[in-house]
């Protein structure tokens, strides 16, 4: 009868385990020390050797004449263990009987001597899956269990399992097999059947296997089945791949927002029988490997690929955009998401492909980042130019109307409304009142609330194209001249006002508070444009 690959190449002593070198170290050396735990507690992912590792300690604790740590694999016992008829080695599935009951007749076996090796060993694998109340029954014979007796516990979720049960077994984390070493025992195996497999293959079965020798083994069993020469076409016909062309394809479609290819390329591999659930996640697992070209200095010490795979995705990295990746890897995982829960699978990768082909109709922030990132590279590159800064006009706009060459009397009209747009400068650089600072000191109130309060009782006159301000306050020049005040101010002036002015100031001096003596010159108005034409040049805030 034809045994599949993975059982036949099961290891038979730790010296045949790949990939878990500090884990069958420290087994051999409490072999050869004697000193046994009671209690073993293997974690790790599929296929990573945990049951192996727990067959042959079960079998090296037992065996007649043990080498080194490992078992002999030639006496009655080791030949017996092999064949699963040892009646001292019991291997329980937990998924199956985790109820209080199948512990409970565990227990009471366990009481008895071993018939004919020297410990009882007890394997429960995926013990994860065990009721609260069949863990309460085990924990207190796992705690002091007869001397005979070897617990060898397994499981890939270590986070269920309760901390009473983890306090009591001596824990080896199993890590992910490399691909490298991966790859080397598929050909290995190839080697000594009936078969051939080239490099690239067997880099193609270690990256899909995921850290798993026994999956990958399965895959290999399943592309033999169709081809005694295994490539990389027979490893993608008979693991129902898309492949790399196809994904390079979509990408192209991508970048040109060609949303019509890339639906007739989804509709081609829907036809082909391609699950789309293992297109979409196929598809996220290659832009990740744009994503580790695009960003990490060493891409080949992350991906297992061929090195002319690897050289066409950091040429096509070289062309994307960070953003515009992610954006891709955000589309691709929120769609396997909803596969699980919409009623059409090809639905919801169709509408995956036509968001990469077109971000606009994403509406997640992911793809307005890629969208202005687009922009940003487009202005760069001068595809689009950059609009030039609107010049702010130095004074009112057309509409005002123009000042007629030869003045025409006209009869004098009230001063306008404040709300009214004024008349513009005057061409001199006299001063003259600036009856609007009222309204600028409002409006610069909710601007800045420090520099409203310090100008505060001060004014204003115009000369020119400039605003002169003068305050009692010593302390207006230094907060005109921090931070961005000045521009504050000139905002304020210019909202009132609707014309852009240059800002000066001149302090007021102690003998301008001093009443005024002359006659001929009196009231506020009058002191005011007296003071204003003692000013010298004013200080200029630019």
């Amino acid at each position: 009868m034809y045994q599949v690959l993975y059982r036949k190449w099961r290891p038979r002593t730790f010296s045949e385990v790949i990939g878990q070198p500090a884990i069958t170290a420290a087994l051999q050396s409490e072999l050869r020390t004697g000193r046994l735990a009671h209690a073993y507690l293997f974690i790790g992912s599929r296929g990573t050797g945990k049951t192996s590792c727990a067959k042959i300690l079960a079998k090296a604790v037992n065996c007649l004449s043990p080498i080194d740590g490992d078992p002999c694999c030639t006496c009655d016992n080791c030949r017996a263990a092999d064949d699963g008829a040892l009646l001292d080695i019991t291997e329980m599935d937990a998924a199956s009987n985790r109820g209080i009951d199948d512990i409970r007749s565990l227990i009471e076996e366990s009481a008895y001597p071993p018939t004919i090796g020297k410990y009882r060993v007890y394997i429960i694998d995926e013990v994860h899956e065990l009721t609260t109340d069949a863990f309460n029954a085990l924990l207190k014979t796992l705690e002091e269990p007869p001397a005979h007796v070897i617990f060898v516990l397994a499981t890939t979720e270590a986070h269920k399992v309760p901390s009473t049960i983890l306090s009591r077994c001596q824990r080896f984390d199993f890590g992910r097999i490399p691909a490298e070493e991966i790859a080397a025992r598929l050909q290995y195996v190839a080697s000594q059947e009936s078969f051939s497999i080239d490099a690239d293959a067997a880099l193609l079965l270690a990256r899909l296997a995921d850290g798993g020798m026994r999956d990958a083994l399965s895959m290999l069993d399943q592309c033999v089945s169709r081809s005694e020469t295994v490539t990389t076409e027979v490893v993608t016909a008979a693991i129902g791949l898309a492949g790399s062309a196809h994904m390079f394809r979509l990408l192209g479609c991508m970048r040109e927002s060609n949303t019509g290819d890339a639906l007739a390329l989804v509709g081609q591999l829907h036809e082909s029988a391609k699950d789309m659930e293992h297109l979409c996640a196929e598809m996220t697992d290659f832009f990740r490997q744009l994503m580790i070209c695009k960003t990490a200095r060493d891409p080949a010490a992350l991906l297992v690929l061929p090195p002319n795979e690897l050289a066409h995705l950091k040429s096509e990295a070289d062309t994307l955009s960070l953003s515009t990746i992610l954006h891709a890897i955000d589309i691709l995982q929120r769609a396997k998401e909803r596969m699980h829960t919409g009623a059409d699978r090809r639905v919801e990768m169709e509408m995956a492909a036509v968001k990469l082909c077109s971000p606009e109709l994403d509406t997640d922030i992911s793809a307005l980042v890629r969208r202005i990132k687009t922009l940003e590279d487009m202005i760069k590159t001068g595809a689009v130019p950059a609009a030039a800064p609107t010049p702010v006009p130095a004074t009112e706009p057309s509409d005002v109307p123009a000042e007629p060459e030869t003045p025409v009397e006209q009869p004098p009209v009230a001063e306008p409304p404040a709300a009214e747009t004024p008349a513009p400068p005057p061409a001199s650089d006299e001063p003259t009142p600036f009856l609007q600072w009222s309204e600028v000191l409002d409006a610069l109130s909710s601007r800045s609330m420090p520099l409203y309060s310090i100008l505060s009782g001060s004014t204003a006159v115009i000369a020119g194209d400039r605003v002169l301000v003068t305050a009692e306050s010593p302390f207006v020049k230094n907060m005109l001249s921090k931070d961005n005040h000045a521009s504050l101010l000139l905002s304020a002036i210019r909202s009132v006002t609707g014309r852009s002015y240059r800002l000066g100031l001149k302090s007021v001096s102690a003998e301008e508070h001093a009443p005024a003596e002359d006659a001929e010159a009196t009231g506020p108005l009058s002191d005011f444009l007296k003071r204003s034409q003692e000013m010298g040049a004013p200080i200029e805030f630019t």
